[in-house]
């Protein structure tokens, strides 16, 4: 039964992402579900869209300092989900996503922000000694943890499936996405980080982004 509703759950997010595709060719597609609001500009009633954007948190990082949405203000950022001890996808994913970091650690514009699922486990000076290891050298990086309802909520607003499960390998399922935010908090591409082309397309998309921030 799990592994349907887990189908299901990967399936459900493909569809959201293609079926709330921006036709911009210019710009990358914005994911999620959106709303058209009817509003009133310069005496008119007009209908503005609305889109689905990640929203308020606030988690412990590796260096036991709060941080919130409020650090990522006007960045444009990529969220992932992981654990310290997985046994699994995780290394793999931390590792490419590791390459990107590298090329723009020294980027002010850019951010990458890590939650990890093992709320009993991963305290911070174990997410501080995992960031060490793994050769993260600025805050651009931030490693978080905190309550299980929390993280696996705000993992439900990036559309990532997460979960408390004995019988996955290190006790915890997950998605393996790589998910790029923009500078408005919406999601604009969800890429599988053990996936070489998947991560490939990542980094040719991310510098569109952060041209299209510049604007």
């Amino acid at each position: 039964m799990k592994s349907i509703f887990k189908l299901c759950c990967a399936t459900g997010l493909l569809l959201g992402l293609f079926s709330c595709k921006n036709t911009s060719q210019s710009n990358l597609p914005i994911y999620g579900e959106r709303e058209a609001v009817e509003k009133t500009v310069d005496g008119k009633q007009v209908i503005d869209t609305v889109y689905h954007t990640i929203p308020a948190f606030k988690f412990l990082n590796q260096d036991s300092v709060m941080i919130s949405e409020k650090d990522f203000e006007g960045k444009v950022y990529i969220a992932n989900f992981f654990f310290t001890h997985c046994p699994s996808i995780c290394p793999t994913m931390n590792r490419n996503l590791l390459k990107i970091y590298t090329q723009y650690k020294d980027n002010d514009a850019i951010r990458f922000l890590s939650h990890s699922i093992d709320f009993k486990y991963d305290q911070p000076y174990v997410l501080k000694d995992y960031a060490n290891k793994l050769g993260v050298s600025n805050d651009h990086w931030q490693f978080v943890s905190g309550t299980k309802a929390d993280i696996y909520g705000i993992a439900n607003q990036y559309l990532v499936y997460t979960a408390e499960d004995k019988n996955a390998p290190g006790g915890y399922d997950h998605q393996g996405y790589l998910v790029l935010i923009d500078k408005d908090k919406r999601i604009r591409g969800a890429y599988d980080g053990t996936n070489d082309e998947q991560v490939k397309k990542l980094m040719e998309d991310l510098p569109k982004l952060l041209n299209e921030a510049k604007n």
